[in-house]
């Protein structure tokens, strides 16, 4: 598999304080397997669905104690220039550009409105092994209070095209690369409190939303949107029981009228 062109979505991890339940919550609901730890990369374990790598995950690093949550990663052929068109643009850089191995480099970074997100220049490593399968990595959406920010930074640091859907009810774009959409943006509402922060909700595949959404809850889960079916699919918005938000979709169940997007100027 070749390494994704810039700017795609090519990598989700996460840290538990609890990885031993981290890993027992996301095996149920989504049929996945571990590989073994890495104890040289601080225990990291990769998730899989049919043998193909789909996420990792991993206990806190001594001394960090952050609240849970998914990163995703979006690819890039030169770590340390984006890293500088991050800082560049106003962004934060907070972790390397960091060479990890022979699998590749990683940049931990956010954007000016606060949302966290990862670089990956692939090695070894080269991301996903599969997609929008049961189990696996699906789609992604900028949840940010500063909207304005978050579209004019990530156009100039990965060069995605920005459409605005034509929806009263919602503020949301899209970043393409070309003709398809690879992220979407979504503004935050007063229905989010103050104390939630700005985030990248990670959306995962499901044969059935609302099957998966009744057993996320049996095992711990907190639903906060959804079910609900859209022309992209049916889904649902969910905190695990460690607090980490994450969506679950099954593309095939689908309904609606397609939206008017618009270029953004």
């Amino acid at each position: 598999m070749a390494a994704e062109s810039e700017g795609t979505p090519c990598w989700a991890d996460a840290t538990f304080g609890d990885f031993t339940a981290a890993k027992r919550f996301y095996g149920e609901l989504l049929g996945w397997t571990y590989g073994d730890a890495r104890p040289e990369f601080g225990n990291y374990t990769q998730a899989y669905v049919d043998g193909k790598a789909v996420a990792a995950l991993m206990p806190p690093v001594a001394g960090h104690d952050l609240p849970a949550a998914w990163t995703l990663y979006l690819a890039s052929p030169d770590a340390a220039a984006t890293a500088a068109k991050i800082r560049e643009h106003d962004g934060e850089v907070l972790v390397g550009p960091m060479r990890v191995g022979e699998f590749g480099t990683m940049v931990l970074a956010r954007d000016p409105g606060g949302t966290a997100f990862g670089v990956w220049q692939a090695g070894s490593h080269e991301g996903f092994g599969a997609r929008a399968v049961p189990g696996a990595y699906n789609w992604a959406e900028v949840f940010t209070r500063e909207p304005e920010k978050a579209d004019t930074f990530f156009r100039a640091v990965f060069g995605y095209g920005v459409k605005r859907m034509e929806d009263n009810a919602i503020d949301f774009t899209l970043y393409d690369l070309g003709a398809d959409p690879v992220l979407g943006r979504m503004r935050m509402t007063e229905d989010f409190p103050p104390e939630v922060p700005p985030y990248l909700n990670v959306y995962f595949t499901v044969a059935d939303c609302d099957a998966a959404v009744e057993k996320a809850k049996e095992l711990g889960a907190r639903l906060r949107f959804g079910p609900l079916t859209i022309p992209f699919g049916r889904f649902a918005s969910l905190t695990d029981p460690q607090g980490a938000p994450f969506s679950l979709i099954d593309n095939k169940t689908t309904g609606g009228e397609l939206p008017k997007i618009s270029d953004v100027s």
